[in-house]
């Protein structure tokens, strides 16, 4: 028989291949259990973009999955229960230790409760359960309650003989008093179950006071990414001992009167800045500085509003110098022009930009030396130096920039969905622009985000070389703000315009090619192409740009080719977007998109029972179901299969001897 494999040439592989199935039988055994896999349905995705810290909204669309598990109690439940219950029941699986508590206070019967409650989490469960391996399940169960759960899932109340059995394990659980925490293990695992895969497209800091939070809740879950967006890339700059970086976190902390994050969340000391601001701002009146607070239930005093207002423009000022500085040491940024300090006439109150003259809001700069302008004042330097170290040395937020690397990326590829949170720099006709990395190294398209990924990590390796490390700490900055960044992709970032120049000419950022070309189906199949993106219903993904659906935008553009789901998840967008937020879910029937109105409070959700309200848009519907064989997961069992399938022949065939040991 001719060997249809190049068994010598694999021999190696085999043998390792061989101490974990060491007998025909068990090679057997696994390449029957992947092929079942593979006609399992596809799992759930979701992708979540630009959350800026709005942590109580974040938590409870995990929560519901996105109004998928109302979906599903819908669909199970149907007319049998009132839509009180029903609420009831969703209520107390997004929040089960909360709504017991509700519960227990005005319940009359709870046993009898209890054993109501607990038949139809176990229906819901199993519902949600069904796509996934046993082995899977297994792994997602609670340690107490994983026997006891695998029971009343595999088992049915309709089959007469085992309906006994079942009513036995729950009298059980109830008279045994652990009824309360069978409830809650039980329904993590349905919210677990219900979403296989998060993706997070980027910016889950600023604007928001729960950034911390979030990513304290993401480190319990096991299959999430990120492709970071120019706010987290921004903090990692931070974190990293970029001062301009540094700078520029707090000026946005302060310019949305949210100091939780930094100040609760990662232990910043800002009484330094405060002291420096009220020293030399104390006569200014700080207008341009006065924080924009956006929630309606926050009750900030005269006092703090006009403190936070100094430290607002103090640290705006050191912030403008430190870049200049750095655009200085860099020339090959082209990022000189951007050195607003040194354009301004100090004497007559005006800037020059473009060849017009502008009056200033107000030209009141104590620190600044008008011949030297973007030089630091002994002051300003022994704060920047303070600011540095408490970055430096603050324990929780390196632990999260960590976490960040370990799950993120610039760019990624999943089941033919090609992600990223702003954009690919493109040339005026539609083509990858070539943008310089280093110095006389340029890229374009996946090379560019592959390189800018090495050097974000360089940044915290500690064997990288001292020059190499410094410009990857310095080039945050650069992704933050410059023109050919894909993480901001416009001609400047008007952020000294919008402080300091009534004129709103001044204030645009013209956006870059891409944005243009984004709604061009044959550019998108060109970039799609570049990134060797395959497949028949593939898509780009983006956040960054907040879609406004009240002026009618539309978030599916290029004819479905790509998505943009920034809807506003924040608050401070709520009135520019019209809407709080979209989640786009990916199931076996294929993409919906979910457009979700303002959240109230978890409060409002335990208590009241009210959810998420959220309008469903079907995006692409398949009229055959997606199996695991048709995702990314799916290739990488085939190829488990052909391994073991050429293992199973160097058995047959006497390549490899069978061994009961090898384990």
């Amino acid at each position: 028989m001719k060997n249809k494999y190049n068994i010598e040439k694999d021999m190696r592989y085999l043998e390792l291949l061989a101490k974990t199935f060491p007998t025909v039988a068990e090679a057997s055994t696994e390449i029957i259990n992947l092929q079942a896999i593979l006609n399992l349905p596809k799992a759930t995705e979701h992708f979540l973009a630009d959350l800026h810290g709005e942590y109580e909204a974040f938590q409870h669309v995990l929560k519901n999955a996105s109004g998928n598990i109302k979906r599903k109690v819908n669909e199970l439940f149907g007319i049998s229960l009132r839509e009180s219950e029903k609420r009831e029941l969703c209520t107390l699986i997004y929040y089960p230790e909360q709504k017991l508590e509700l519960v227990k206070d005005t319940e009359k019967d709870i046993n009898d409760w209890y054993h109501i409650t607990i038949h139809r989490l176990v229906a819901v469960c199993r519902d949600v359960s069904s796509k996934y391996t046993r082995s899977k399940v297994r792994k997602t169960l609670p340690s107490d309650f994983s026997y006891i759960i695998q029971e009343l899932l595999d088992e049915r109340s309709e089959d007469i003989n085992k309906a006994a059995y079942i009513n036995v394990i729950i009298d059980t659980i109830i008279s045994t008093g652990r009824a309360d925490d069978f409830i809650i293990a039980i329904a993590n695992v349905i919210q677990r179950l219900a979403i296989d895969q998060l993706h997070i497209l980027g910016d889950l800091f600023d604007r928001g006071p729960g950034a911390h939070r979030i990513i304290d809740l993401m480190a319990q879950y096991k299959h999430w990414d990120i492709t970071w967006g120019n706010h987290d890339i921004l903090w990692m700059g931070a974190a990293a001992g970029n001062n301009s970086c540094i700078c520029t976190v707090i000026r946005l902390s302060l310019r949305y009167a949210n100091l939780v994050t930094l100040e609760d969340g990662y232990g910043i000391n800002l009484v330094p800045l405060a002291t420096f601001a009220m020293e030399h701002y104390d006569q200014d009146p700080c207008t341009e500085f006065i924080p924009k607070i956006s929630d309606p239930n926050s009750h900030i005093d005269e006092k703090t509003i006009r403190l936070t207002a100094q430290m607002h423009k103090a640290i705006a000022v050191l912030s403008f110098k430190l870049e200049a500085q750095l655009f200085d040491e860099h020339p090959e940024w082209n990022m000189q022009d951007r050195k607003l300090l040194d354009h301004i006439d100090y004497k007559k109150g005006t800037i020059t930009l473009g060849g017009k003259e502008y009056a200033l809001t107000t030209c009141s700069f104590p620190t600044i030396d008008p011949k030297h302008p973007n030089m630091l004042t002994p002051e300003e330097q022994d704060l920047i130096k303070k600011l540095h170290h408490s970055f430096s040395v603050s324990e929780k937020l390196q632990k999260h920039m960590k976490i960040l690397l370990a799950h993120g990326c610039m760019y990624g590829i999943y089941n033919n969905n090609l992600l990223f949170h702003a954009s690919v720099p493109l040339t005026d006709d539609g083509k990858l622009k070539e943008v310089e990395i280093y110095p006389g190294n340029t890229c374009s398209g996946i090379g560019l985000m592959k390189e800018i990924g090495r050097l974000i990590r360089s940044a915290y390796q500690s064997d990288a070389s001292n020059e190499e490390k410094k410009y990857a700490i310095d080039f945050f900055y650069y992704l933050w703000c410059g023109a050919n960044s894909p993480l901001f992709d416009k001609n400047k970032m008007a952020t000294f315009e919008r402080y300091f120049i009534a004129e709103k000419e001044t204030h645009k950022e013209q956006k870059g090619n891409y944005f243009k070309f984004r709604d061009n189906e044959e550019v998108c199949d060109y970039i799609m192409d570049s990134f060797e993106v395959t497949g028949d219903n593939r898509h780009i993904i983006n956040g960054h740009v907040p879609v406004h659906v009240g002026d009618g935008e539309n978030p599916i553009k290029a004819n479905g080719k790509l998505m943009v789901i920034d809807g506003g998840f924040s608050q401070a967008y709520h009135k520019e977007t019209g809407i709080a937020g979209y989640t786009l879910v990916y199931h076996s029937r294929g993409f919906q998109l979910v457009q979700h109105e303002p959240f109230t409070s978890t409060k409002d959700a335990i208590e009241r029972g009210t959810d998420i309200k959220s309008t469903t848009q079907i995006v692409e519907m398949s009229s055959n179901r997606m199996l695991v064989a048709d995702t990314d997961i799916g290739k990488e069992l085939r190829s488990q299969i052909a391994d073991l399938e050429e293992l199973l022949y160097a058995y047959r065939h006497g390549f490899i001897k069978e061994s009961e040991n090898r384990k």
